[in-house]
């Protein structure tokens, strides 16, 4: 098999190999070399006319197209969408596996009533200015200080660029609480330092005020100013830690439904087979998830455009819908005001994996949320209440939108990618789910799954859905992802940083 119709409306097919010219293909010939994940138009297409795959526009013909011409930037315009939406018209009902006959996992169940998949103790930063001290005081518990906690996963430092020359009020410092507020109280940590310099706008007294935070022997502050200095800051902060580290240790496995699990849905890196392998699968594994009462969390508000009719159709209610239309507008006025455009995604990277225009990569990055209902919108890093499918504004840098998924209550992690990435994420684990198997040999260290054995070895979507929905009990329970392995974490933890810096 050369190629890959998506759909019999496609004016376009894919490319499963590389293809010199002159090669026939659905009954026109290659004219040029055509890579790997890259289109090829199968009927002419004159210029302005629509270009079309997944059964939906991705682009227009900035110029007269051939058949068997390669279909790609240098003839492909992006515009604007300008979609008529319809709310709650493709609603497919979840069959919920009743409470008895869920699946389990085995979890750390809080007092509160929270499930986390791993026993952390983090340290988090309000500004920039006590980044230092919190690496330090992580720094100072080694492995061999650790081993004498073999029911704690590690101490994590969550330090970041800004808290400091910020509006004391507005969408950037609003967000960044909500961050902080969610690592505080993620299911994930045993425990929690929070670290200041004092003078900051992010003061942490006004976190606690906010949300009700109260300090107990697992939940303390302090600010460097307060302490008298760093070192001394240093120092007492590690006298906190070693004070939690016996209390964190008493945490132990049990186990917990299914219905538990709130896992992030997030790719990066992606290529053309994104949209065609990877993606559905875990979108399969979502709607296997929705079906055990557990949640999915999409993000990436700028890698859904173009395909926001699709989940507004999906909607549960118009008010749902309408929530997410609104994030789009947002972001269209964001970019225009920012001397952006909506198309300066894709990447150079998902561009030579064949991805042409933010439509074509948006249809494939929604896959990831499968078929069930849209059941709510949540902001940056707010917290998600609702059960099954949902939807978490962010942008579509990675190590951002997925600190925001984290502090909206995501205990877990999975992302797929094409063209390799190399993310990890503390304090939930990420699962990698490669696109196609020439990559996940090449990064095997890297890569969970290779979902590029639905094109090579014609596994179905729903076999390799149901093989990553079952690597969520896995990881949920314990076992190490690759990631987790190198160790990765400790440097994506990235709050997205909205409005001015003054």
């Amino acid at each position: 098999m050369d190629t890959v119709r998506l759909d019999p409306a496609d004016n376009v097919v894919t490319a499963t190999r590389p293809l010199q010219a002159d090669v026939p293909v659905e009954k026109v010939t290659t004219r040029a070399l055509i890579a790997s994940g890259h289109k090829i138009a199968t009927a002419p297409i004159a210029k302005g006319d629509a270009i079309r795959k997944y059964a939906q526009i991705i682009g227009y013909a900035s110029q007269d197209i051939a058949p068997g011409e390669h279909v790609h930037t240098q003839n492909v315009a992006f515009r604007n969408t300008e979609a008529e939406y319809e709310f709650a018209t493709d609603l497919r009902p979840v069959k919920t596996v009743p409470e008895d006959a869920r699946d389990t996992f085995m979890g750390y169940r809080r007092e509160n009533g929270q499930v986390g998949t791993r026993n952390y103790i983090a340290i988090v930063t309000s500004v920039n200015c006590s980044a230092t001290a919190a690496r330090r005081i992580a720094s100072h518990f080694t492995p061999d200080i650790l081993a004498h906690y073999p029911n704690v996963d590690g101490v994590a430092a969550f330090v970041h660029g800004t808290g400091c020359g910020m509006a004391g009020d507005g969408e950037g410092f609003e967000a960044l609480q909500r961050v902080m507020w969610g690592y505080a109280r993620h299911p994930n940590h045993a425990g929690v330092l929070m670290v200041g310099l004092g003078c900051e706008m992010n003061q942490i007294d006004w976190l606690l005020e906010a949300y009700g935070l109260q300090q107990s022997p697992t939940f303390q502050v302090m600010n460097i100013q307060s302490v008298a200095g760093l070192q001394k800051t240093v120092d007492l902060g590690i006298k906190k830690i070693e004070a939690m580290l016996p209390i964190a240790n008493q945490a132990t496995r049990t186990p917990c439904p299914a219905s538990e699990l709130m896992v992030a849905l997030q790719c990066g890196g992606s290529d053309a087979w994104s949209g065609i392998t990877a993606n559905p699968a875990l979108g399969y594994a979502c709607d296997l998830l929705a079906a055990q009462g557990g949640t999915g969390v999409l993000a990436e508000t700028p890698e859904i455009y173009g395909a926001e009719h699709l989940l507004t159709r999906r909607a549960v209610d118009r008010a749902t819908g309408d929530r997410l239309v609104r994030l789009v507008k947002w972001w269209e006025d964001y970019t225009a005001r920012n001397k952006g455009s909506m198309d300066n995604n894709p990447s150079p990277g998902n561009k030579k994996g064949g991805l042409t225009t933010i439509l074509e990569k948006s249809l494939g990055a929604a896959a990831k949320g499968g078929t069930s209902p849209l059941m709510g919108v949540y902001k940056y890093a707010e917290p998600v209440q609702a059960k099954g499918f949902t939807f978490m504004d962010s942008p579509g840098y990675d190590p951002a939108s997925v600190t925001g998924q984290i502090a909206g209550g995501c205990n877990l992690v999975c992302f797929t990618t094409g063209r390799g990435s190399a993310f990890g994420s503390k304090p939930s684990p990420t699962i990698k789910v490669a696109t196609n198997s020439e990559m996940a040999k090449r990064m095997s260290d890297d890569m969970d799954v290779d979902a590029g054995t639905i094109l090579t070895q014609g596994v179905s979507v729903e076999e390799k859905g149901r093989e990553i929905y079952n690597l969520f009990l896995k990881v949920a329970s314990g076992e190490a992802t690759k990631s987790e392995a190198q160790g990765l974490g400790d440097y994506e933890f990235v709050p997205w940083q909205i409005g001015a810096v003054m």
